[in-house]
Parts: structure tokens; sequence; C-alpha cells
């Protein structure tokens, strides 16, 4: 049986944010990029959250559904029950504060894990050319509901909709009047902590990997663009 299978056969109980899902503990030493095993309760989370997101502006888009898809990379012939799946969600959703909160109370020690989950609604609020007002907002209270920092959300929103009036220190989350000792220290650490490779190394599910591609490339050129400007791109970085 399908994880969409499995989503569909829960039905209106795995899409209802009040009701409490595998909330056992977890055992110690778990990868931090990864959810537990098995976790289809997450699954539905993220999937409730991707299909409120697509909400958001009042319309859901075949292009939202096909990113979601992509996102989250479910085979081409499970391409109906992916649809059916977002439908639900979709329809018996209520508030998404109560799928925000449960991955965030549940996962709070895998930041990774969170930041990845944001990355993928990004992509899907994306995924029609243009991020509205309304999709913000609700980007910005989930961000809050799983324990990030404005200046975090900050980062991360700069990561996809490009820094704000081209902006690379929101990229790296650093002060304008920074020392470029601390910038460097501030680009080295997120890409130690972003690059592709480490994060599918340290667990993350394969759907983030694309994400990751896009963010590390964002990052990496914030930090050109900052030594463009500060007249130091010919200078060995050590």
């Amino acid at each position: 049986m399908s994880l969409w299978t499995r989503l569909l056969e829960g039905g209106k109980r795995l899409f209802d944010p009040d009701i409490a899902h595998d909330d056992d503990p977890r055992e110690p030493g778990e990868i931090p990029c990864a959810p537990d095993p098995n976790d289809v309760g997450f699954t539905a989370a993220v999937v409730g959250l991707g299909a409120k997101l697509a909400k958001a502006d009042g319309t859901v888009s075949d292009k939202e559904i096909m990113v979601f898809s992509r996102v989250f990379r479910a085979p081409p012939e499970e391409a109906d029950n992916v649809r059916r799946v977002f439908n639900l969600a979709r329809q018996t959703v209520r508030g998404y504060e109560g799928y925000a909160r449960r991955i965030g109370r549940r996962y709070h020690d895998r930041p990774c894990l969170l930041e990845g989950v944001m990355d993928g609604l990004f992509q899907i609020a994306g995924a029609d050319g243009v991020i509205t007002q309304d999709e913000l907002t609700y980007l910005q209270n989930v961000s809050e509901a799983f324990g990030f920092s404005e200046a975090t959300f900050r980062r991360i929103k700069a990561a996809h909709m490009g820094p704000d009036r081209n902006d690379p220190y929101h990229v790296l989350g650093v002060a304008h009047d920074a020392e470029f000792g601390v910038i460097r220290a501030a680009y080295r650490r997120l890409m130690a902590d972003h690059h592709p490779d480490r994060v599918i190394q340290m667990g993350a599910p394969r759907e983030f990997e694309d994400a990751a591609h896009a963010k590390a490339a964002a990052i990496t050129a914030a930090y050109a663009q900052i030594r463009t400007e500060r007249g130091l791109l010919i200078r060995q970085d050590s």
C-alpha cells in the first residue's frame, strides 16, 4: 500500500488538526534532519499545510499541486492519488495553525527538518509566479508555530524571494555593518547547515534536496555580492 493510499484511507482523521497523531516518545540518537520512520501523521500535516497554503490566495491551481508533487517527489503513477489527497486535505482543513503546531512540537529538536518543510511551502507558494501577501502572512505564521525567530524567517524568505531591495545581508542573517569576519562565519555556518550533500547525509527526506540546492545557491550569491561590494572579491577567502 502506497503512502498516498494510506493517507486517503485515513481521511478526515489524519487531516483533522485537532487530533494528535504519533506522539509516542522517540528513540534517542536519531538523525536530526529526518522525520520518524513511517510517521504518516507528519506527512498528513505537511500535506495539510501545503493544501491550506495553496488556498491562501483564494484559489488552488494545477501548478501548485504539480509543485507539491515535485517537492515531495510523488511518483508519476501516483499523480491521481496525490491530487485526491491534496483536495481532501484542502476540503477538511479548519485551520493550518494546528498542523504547524503539531509538527513544531514533535520535531522542535530538528530545525533542519522544520526548515525543509518551510522551503517546500515557499516553493508551493511561488508556483504561480508570485507570492501574495496572504501567502506570506501564512508562511510567517507557520514559521512562528515552528519556533523560528523573526530573523530566521527573514533569512528563509530572502533565500526564496530574493533579498529585500536586493539586500544580500538578509540572506545571510547578518547586520549591514557587521565585520567581514562575522559575515564569513555566517556564510560558512549556513553552507555547512544547508549544503545539499550534508542535508541528505543527515537523513533529510530526498524531497528536500531540490530546495537545498536552491538555498545553497542563494547563500553563495549573497556572499559573493557582499564581497564584491566591499572590494574583497579578488582576495583569498581564508
